[in-house]
């Protein structure tokens, strides 16, 4: 079933529904098959798309530009210092002087207000590549690896292991409750997620018949998990925290004996990355702690990471094609 979602924005997924969700995986997925058959849509011909980056990025940059280009559309990098968002101009300026000048607006950067404001003056569709607290088009992803491994969402057992307090924590639980699943966060006390963000997220999961679980306890949160998740200990500009971090987290790095504790020998691994998972990278170098998996995990059958990367572009695609082409 098709759904109407043309000039919508994608702030977080609290504003979509379990219906809206499941049509954008299964809108990923038609545009992956077309992209391996060589079919072209065009559904964004002649649109142009500003993308917007406060952070760097690897993943979100190369997916937005190529599902931009692949169906039609010109997308212009915006970087920190290439326009005045938030320093001489408001964002509610530079909301309006954009929306004149484009037709899609992707933001990544810190606080989610902004991302707010872009999506409440800009008059176009804004999507959100990441803010503070939350990253939508990454659930998107994730899930859709999830069904391509499982060939559903429904009851599928979900354990996010790590600092349960961040960005992809809150998408991640958001996400589940939504489409029904038996979704944990395993963390230290300290790092548990805002409660009242919990309380919503049950509220979600009571409608799609779904289960939020918090909980320090290792060997009870991941156990029957079908996928186990993490992420890095620290996001961007939170390296000062990385010492205590790495106490708290020491025994929630995800390890081959952490996956077999899950009972399940087909249970998949993913990770958002960039991911600490070796030695070769300058901050494993500076603090050798700092690693939230081992290579063994991240090089194994389990791993997914990479058809999870991958997939981040088609289900931007989707969002673009769904919230502003021409088809579908």
């Amino acid at each position: 079933m098709a759904f109407n979602l043309r000039g919508r924005n994608l702030l977080t997924l609290k504003n979509y529904t379990t219906k809206e969700i499941n049509f954008l995986i299964d809108l990923s997925q038609t545009l992956k098959n077309n992209k391996y058959s060589g079919i072209k849509t065009k559904s964004l011909e002649d649109k142009n798309i500003a993308l917007i980056f406060e952070k760097p990025s690897t993943r979100t940059r190369a997916a937005f530009t190529v599902a931009a280009v692949d169906e039609g559309a010109h997308p212009e990098y915006l970087g920190k210092n290439d326009i005045q968002l938030g320093g001489k101009e408001t964002v509610k300026d530079t909301a309006r002087v954009l929306g004149r000048m484009f037709d899609g607006i992707q933001f990544r950067g810190f606080k989610h207000e902004t991302v707010e404001k872009l999506g409440k003056w800009a008059g176009v569709p804004v999507w959100n590549g990441l803010t503070d607290l939350y990253h939508p088009t990454q659930i998107l992803a994730d899930f859709l690896t999830v069904k391509e491994n499982f060939g559903k969402l429904k009851d599928i057992k979900f354990a996010y292991v790590g600092d349960g307090r961040n960005n992809m924590a809150n998408s991640l639980m958001l996400g589940a409750s939504k489409v029904g699943m038996d979704f944990r966060i395993v963390a230290p006390k300290e790092l548990h997620p805002d409660e009242n963000l919990v309380k919503e997220a049950k509220k979600y999961a009571k409608k799609s018949n779904g289960k939020i679980t918090i909980t320090d306890d290792v060997d009870k949160g991941v156990k029957g998990c079908q996928v186990i998740y993490t992420d890095v200990w620290a996001s961007m500009g939170e390296e000062d925290a990385i010492p205590e971090r790495i106490e708290l987290l020491e025994d929630y790095r995800i390890t081959m004996q952490m996956l077999e504790k899950t009972g399940d020998e087909e249970v998949i691994f993913l990770h958002c990355l960039p991911s600490y998972h070796d030695d070769d990278t300058t901050m494993a170098s500076k603090f050798p702690g700092i690693k939230e998996v081992t290579d063994k995990v991240f090089e194994s059958k389990h791993s997914k990471v990479f058809d999870q990367a991958e997939n981040r572009m088609h289900t931007i695609k989707a969002v673009m094609v769904a919230t502003l082409g021409s088809q579908f």
